[in-house]
């Protein structure tokens, strides 16, 4: 398939997906919604993808919802949401997948990162939650999301009051897990997927899908997810080759088996 409002590259098992619409600052539309659901479902199932890199181009990761677009288009009462169709899109990714943050961030451009695994950002990214000050509800799960990783009393401040934030006040906040100089970032963003990317696949997505429901469950849950997954895992082909590359002190070659 072709994208209109995406950019999709490959490199070294690592897929780059670059939101495209510079002209409008990258702002979020149902059909950029709609394509990223099919590039990032595509990727998920693709072997030749182990980890995957979100971006935006130009001077923007994305300005938000494109209110041109909302305020002219028209749907059925019970098609998805904008916000509903990029929760979709991210939610159920079992691939990694990094937000390389090169520029403002706001409103749904901010949120969608949230539902990102890994976030790297430009000493130039700006980010803001603006949907208190325009009389609307955070969504993306962003309620749910970000009190999870930077506590409720930060996230409550950046909700209720809409300020935007640079880099290094993201940074301190925690949401952030690098900032980086702007002309670094890709550089960091790709070294950072490329690392992900050289590891076991099936070990790589099951601690993805541990983590993932850590966030909400009980130990003892956990530990017997755990206990089922390492008896999984035990018995794979790139398991068995990590035991051997080590035994004959060479590099392992993973297969994903």
């Amino acid at each position: 398939m072709s994208y209109e409002t995406l950019l999709i590259e490959r490199d070294n098992f690592v897929t780059t997906i670059t939101l495209n619409r510079p002209e409008r600052l990258n702002a979020l539309t149902t059909q950029l919604a709609d394509e990223l659901t099919h590039a990032l479902a595509t990727e998920d199932q693709n072997d030749e993808t182990r980890a995957l890199v979100i971006t935006g181009a130009g001077r923007a990761f994305s300005a938000g919802a494109d209110l041109q677009q909302q305020g002219g288009a028209s749907q059925s009462s019970n098609a998805p949401t904008l916000a509903e169709r990029l929760f979709n899109a991210l939610i159920d990714v079992e691939k990694p997948i990094i937000a390389a943050i090169n520029g403002v961030a706001v409103g749904g451009g901010f949120t969608m990162t949230l539902l990102c695994d890994i976030r790297i950002a430009s000493d130039q990214a700006r980010f803001q939650m603006p949907f208190t000050k325009l009389g609307i509800c955070a969504e993306l799960g962003s309620t749910y999301v970000l009190p999870r990783l930077i506590g409720l009393g930060r996230a409550t401040e950046m909700v209720l009051t809409s300020k935007m934030l640079d880099a290094a006040e993201g940074d301190r906040m925690g949401f952030l897990n690098y900032v980086v100089p702007a002309d670094e970032l890709m550089d960091k963003a790709m070294e950072m997927a490329n690392t992900i990317a050289a590891l076991p696949p099936l070990s790589v997505r099951t601690n993805k899908r541990g983590l993932k429901l850590g966030v909400s469950s009980d130990i003892d849950s956990q530990v017997r997810f755990e206990n089922l997954a390492l008896t999984m895992l035990h018995g794979t082909e790139d398991a068995k080759e990590a035991a051997r590359a080590f035994r004959e002190k060479r590099d392992p070659v993973y297969t994903g088996r």
